[in-house]
């Protein structure tokens, strides 16, 4: 398969539906050599091109992530891409890849850290998620828990919420939650909206019953 024929860039369409069927397609016949070809499209000079084909990639990653697992390095290169979206693409198919994959994206975690810091909401996001991925893991938590827990202690307000739902679902428990109680105790004040202050009183109400 020719992948640069398909991608929406090469099709003159500027929606994600080309590349949304292309990753399908690729992820259902399991087309590893396709996977290679975005991977190398991603140092095209158009950055459309480079746009779509991470696209593709993270689609394949959440539909199949064993295909593109082995690239995880790649992936970790591109967070300190110039291009915002490779960027925030690479770290939404790490964040796919984490839960089959852990050690390999253990590696990355300097930089992860790293772009979750000083990239997009989206890259912050999906960080996020890596790091609530291998904190709940026994290997990682004693590393990974803490680096969640600064992450939570200076995201921004309106994502804390998020953040805390989530950490409190894969991760917190009876023996860590402590700290986690005090940093959102502390930050539930800088809430300007009520229903994210509620949000995160139902998640200090589930820890008092933990």
């Amino acid at each position: 398969m020719n992948v640069l024929e398909h991608i929406a860039a090469t099709l003159g369409r500027t929606d994600e539906e080309p590349n949304v069927l292309l990753a399908q397609e690729i992820a259902d016949t399991g087309d590893a050599a396709a996977v290679k070809d975005l991977l190398a499209l991603l140092s095209h000079e158009d950055t459309e091109v480079q746009g779509d084909s991470i696209k593709v990639l993270c689609e394949i990653a959440a539909l199949r992530p064993s295909l593109v697992e082995e690239h995880c390095e790649a992936f970790g290169t591109l967070l300190g891409s110039q291009n915002n979206r490779l960027v925030w693409g690479a770290m939404i198919a790490l964040d796919a890849i984490a839960a089959s994959s852990p050690t390999r994206v253990h590696a990355l975690l300097a930089a992860i850290t790293h772009a979750a810091n000083s990239g997009s909401v989206i890259t912050r996001d999906h960080a996020v998620g890596i790091f609530i991925q291998l904190a709940a893991r026994p290997e990682y938590a004693d590393e990974c828990l803490p680096i969640l827990l600064r992450e939570l202690g200076s995201c921004p307000t309106n994502q804390l919420p998020m953040y805390a739902e989530q950490a409190l679902e894969r991760v917190i428990d009876r023996v860590n939650k402590e700290p986690f109680e005090k940093l959102l105790v502390e930050r539930r004040d800088e809430l300007q909206k009520d229903s994210r202050k509620e949000r995160i009183d139902q998640v200090l109400k589930k820890l008092a019953a933990l």
